[in-house]
């Protein structure tokens, strides 16, 4: 089957669905395809935004492309599993994983050479559809059909097994993905439709813990449980690596339902998230509400568009930007805390899936933008988790901290929520989680706090100062806003450590020893991964990374004609990022690398320096080259949202290059139009004339009044109004208009 019908096929699915026109159903736009393919890493399957469950296949390859679990690459199924990562670096979850069957089986993942090692299946991409809250598969060595739905806290999948067939379901506690070890599983059998039970892995979440209950639409014969040091006491088995078979005999053509509610509390909220939230046994209502839920959720920004190309990635990528965080609390508030203990409900929703390294870039600023009702709940969940570990979120998964990247990068993301004016959570304790972050000793703070940089001893010691610059950047400038001189100053003194890497004979950022001197030899472009001076990039990428003091690093080059050739150059400089490089730095245009976070608001800085221009030609250019309506539409991992949420801003023509405050710079909007449901009301976006050559802002108008700037402030976007671009074929600098 040709890739190309599969969203036209989906379109027609979604029509046999609901008779409502393109401003009611805007998940009839969202190609969940797009991403799946290379390195994109993007979830495939069923869930609502930011649910807890995201139900879908997980195939068999445990590979570094199949971190989601699926990639376009490959068409097998060994269970679909209840929870699932997007767009990340490293795979975990695929906990509490269902798999209809007919016949025997052998428990296990199998291998891809021999199909009866194990219980997986291949399946045809004619017969796969999937949408927002929805997903359907054809196993084929089974000859079932599998559909997914769910709540936000309840899986619900629906099986037709062939008719005269012994028809089973497996129960897969063992597998889950990339990192991931199943270390203590247990199962419970409470009647002949219920069971409940608990699944504890150990992986990039070190000490994960799922509880689950399991509801059958129909009674099952019988029960087998198999695995590693099982041990069975009656109705109940217990082991490291577990799996039960609920036999249901032939089933005719009545289909089977099986409902999978979680909670990392316990068994026994997981049956009262499933009591709340799912009590009966209707999929296609299930189905439909979790459509409408995307729907509400998408029309937030509704688009005008010629092109049905852009209209499909712009609703996939505000799709992609809803998958996390997740939510991690159960109907009573009650959730797992980063101390690994159960805590009451804090008053608020609780959430996980924090990738914040990526994220404090353009998703949680685009989030302040469309959800300010979801952003109190972050900053209040990341204090909870201040409380509870010592330190604000690094990269958070299922209450535990991975400490996986660089920097403070929840810093940037309170701050931001100060700088704005956001309430709902205690600002004297946000503002004190964040000092208290930045005062710590590890992860090489001791040395900043000493040396006034990291040097080259400590591994990625570029990487880790620069990014600890960005966040005291931020966190003086909130110091600033909350009458805290003596912080706003010391702070400030710190976010300048990016000048000690400044080396004036190459214009280029370079590591320095204890001592003070260079890294020799030296190579620009040369990268490895893991082991070297800069976290996943090279010289010519993180000279670039100071978003929070353009002034700053445009002194340091003498000159801005001086700052703007150098960055004219990374544009089209080449060169050998070295066999051991990252596959992360990815996406490249010289050695801009739009596959990683560290550059994504590089393209932006010619309009802080007044060449509004040059951020138009690039931004188009990424905009138009590096996101395709395809699987391999991506140009380097969806990274939890950010590379999506990067997309929806510069397609509606701005972006928030410094990670507090509020100062959406402008680029080149690609859509024709745009209503935004913001704060206060709604933010109407019109651009005049543009087109693939018009991609220049010749002047803008802001509720009718010429508008002067090079960015918009965020309360400006927040109190509604109506920002309308006029564009054309030349350069233009409209501040001087």
């Amino acid at each position: 089957m040709n890739y190309r019908t599969l969203p036209v096929l989906a379109a027609l699915l979604c029509g046999a669905c609901t008779a409502s026109g393109p401003e009611e159903d805007p998940a009839r736009y969202v190609d969940p395809y797009i991403g799946t393919g290379d390195h994109g890493h993007v979830f495939m399957g069923a869930n609502v935004p930011f649910g807890m469950v995201q139900l879908g296949p997980t195939s068999l390859p445990d590979a570094w492309d199949w971190c989601s679990g699926y990639n376009w690459a490959d068409t097998t199924v060994i269970g679909f599993g209840h929870t699932h990562l997007s767009g990340t670096g490293i795979g975990d979850l695929n906990d509490v994983s269902l798999l209809p069957v007919t016949g025997e089986v052998r428990f296990g993942r199998g291998t891809a050479d021999d199909p009866s090692s194990g219980m997986w299946s291949p399946f045809s991409r004619r017969n796969e559809r999937c949408e927002p809250g929805y997903y359907r598969t054809h196993l084929d060595r089974y000859g079932v059909d599998a559909e997914l739905t769910a709540t936000a806290r309840v899986g619900v999948s629906r099986y037709r097994f062939p008719a005269g067939a012994d028809a089973a379901v497996v129960l897969d506690l063992e597998n889950g993905l990339g990192w991931d070890e199943a270390v203590d599983c247990g199962v419970r059998l409470l009647d002949s439709v219920t069971a409940e039970g608990w699944r504890r892995s150990s992986g990039w979440a070190r000490d994960q813990r799922v509880f689950f209950r399991l509801r059958f639409s129909r009674p099952f014969g019988a029960c087998r449980f198999a695995g590693d040091s099982l041990a069975i006491d009656g109705d109940a088995a217990q082991g490291r690596m577990l799996y039960a078979r609920f036999e249901f005999g032939d089933l005719g053509d009545e289909p089977l339902v099986a409902k999978v509610s979680l909670s990392a509390v316990s068994e026994e909220n997981a049956r009262a998230n499933m009591e709340a939230e799912c009590p009966g046994w209707d999929f296609d209502a299930v189905r439909r509400a979790a459509r409408a839920a995307w729907n509400d959720e998408l029309s937030k920004v509704r688009i005008e568009t010629g092109d049905e190309s852009v209209r499909r990635i712009f609703y996939t990528a505000l799709y992609r930007t809803m998958v996390a965080p997740s939510l991690f609390s159960d109907v009573d508030g009650r959730y797992r805390g980063a101390d690994g203990r159960v805590h009451d409900d804090p008053g608020h929703p609780v959430y996980t899936t924090f990738s914040l390294w990526d994220t404090y870039r353009a998703a949680h600023p685009l989030m302040t933008v469309i959800h300010p009702e979801k952003v109190p709940d972050m900053i209040g969940t990341m204090l909870l988790i201040d409380e509870q570990q010592g330190k604000l979120p690094v990269w958070h998964l299922w209450g535990n901290e991975t400490d996986c990247m660089v920097g403070n990068p929840a810093v940037p993301v309170v701050a931001d929520a100060l700088l704005k004016g956001f309430g709902g959570f205690d600002r004297e304790a946000a503002y004190e989680a964040m000092k208290r972050s930045s005062m710590r000793d590890d992860r090489g703070m001791d040395l900043y706090k000493k040396y006034g940089y990291i040097p080259y001893e400590f591994n990625e010691s570029v990487g880790y100062c620069m990014e600890y610059a960005i966040a005291d950047g931020a966190l003086a400038e909130a110091a600033r806003r909350e009458g805290r001189t003596e912080d706003a100053e010391y702070f400030g003194r710190r976010s300048k450590a990016y000048r000690r890497y400044f080396d004036p004979s190459t214009g280029l950022m370079r590591a320095r020893s204890a001592s003070g001197a260079w890294r020799t030899p030296f190579d620009p472009f040369h990268s490895k991964h893991l082991e070297q001076d800069y976290t996943e990039g090279n010289a010519w990428q993180y000279t670039w990374l100071v978003p929070h003091d353009v002034e700053g690093l445009v002194a340091c080059f003498g000159s801005r004609e001086r700052f703007v050739a150098m960055l004219d150059s990374l544009f089209v400089v080449e060169g050998d990022l070295g066999a051991e490089a990252s596959p992360d730095i990815s996406g490249l245009i010289g050695q801009y690398a739009h596959g990683n976070e560290p550059s994504h608001h590089t393209a932006y800085l010619y309009t802080m320096v007044g060449e509004p221009w040059k951020t138009a030609d690039r931004v188009r250019q990424i905009l138009t080259e590096l996101y395709r309506d395809r699987p391999d539409g991506l140009c380097g991992n969806e990274d939890v949202g950010q590379m999506s949420a990067w997309y929806v801003l510069s397609a509606l023509g701005m972006y928030q290059v410094e990670p507090a405050g509020g100062r959406f710079w402008f680029g080149s909007p690609l859509v024709d139009g745009a209503e935004v449901r913001v704060r206060d009301g709604v933010l109407r976006i019109e651009v005049r004339n543009q087109s693939p050559e018009n991609r220049y802002i010749r002047r803008i108008l802001f509720d009718g009044a010429p508008y002067r700037n090079y960015y918009i402030d965020y309360a400006d976007i927040a109190g509604g109004g109506e920002l309308v671009f006029e564009m054309g074929p030349e350069p233009a600098d409209w501040t001087q208009a």
